[in-house]
């Protein structure tokens, strides 16, 4: 019956301490070697990528300062001549955008009418019963309507 419920004594000194159960945590959930590796390559990393940013900066800072007096003195060639490329090149991308919207357009229309069913045919063939019912609705009714205002216009206008 004594080995059932230990002595104080005894309690304490099969329970771990506390600092030895916190350092028992932190070796286990530490890191491996693997992270360590990681962390060693991202730093070394990091440090390369620094130091080259750090070298362009400071190259383009230098020539800039060495080569203003050139782009100052030869700036009334630079701008026209920039101005005149960008229009060139921002019509060539215009031309070339439209020349694709034209061939998909013309691709889709072609098709359509072969009876191909191209993505939104549908659409197109609702929009346009809709279309052919509405303009037989607008007729019947002017039809209909006009008999009207013509037999108006004799009531206003008996002569006429």
């Amino acid at each position: 019956m004594a080995d059932q419920y230990p002595s104080p004594a005894q309690a304490q000194a099969q329970r771990p301490s506390l600092s030895a159960a916190f350092l028992q945590k932190l070796q286990d959930r530490g890191p491996n070697s693997a992270h360590l590796g990681g962390i060693f390559t991202l730093l070394v990393t990091a440090s390369v990528f620094l130091l080259l940013a750090g070298l362009t900066l400071t190259g383009a800072i230098l020539g800039l300062i060495f080569f203003t007096p050139l782009i100052i003195v030869s700036s009334p060639v630079w701008v026209p001549a920039t101005i005149i490329l960008f229009v060139i090149t921002a019509g060539f991308f215009s031309v070339c955008g439209f020349a694709v919207a034209l061939v998909a357009a013309l691709s889709w229309t072609y098709r359509y009418f072969r009876g191909l069913h191209p993505p939104g045919s549908d659409r197109v063939d609702y929009a346009r019963s809709r279309i052919y019912d509405t303009a037989s609705h607008v007729k019947d009714y002017a039809r209909e309507y006009g008999g009207y205002l013509h037999s108006k216009v004799k009531d206003a206008a008996p002569g006429a």
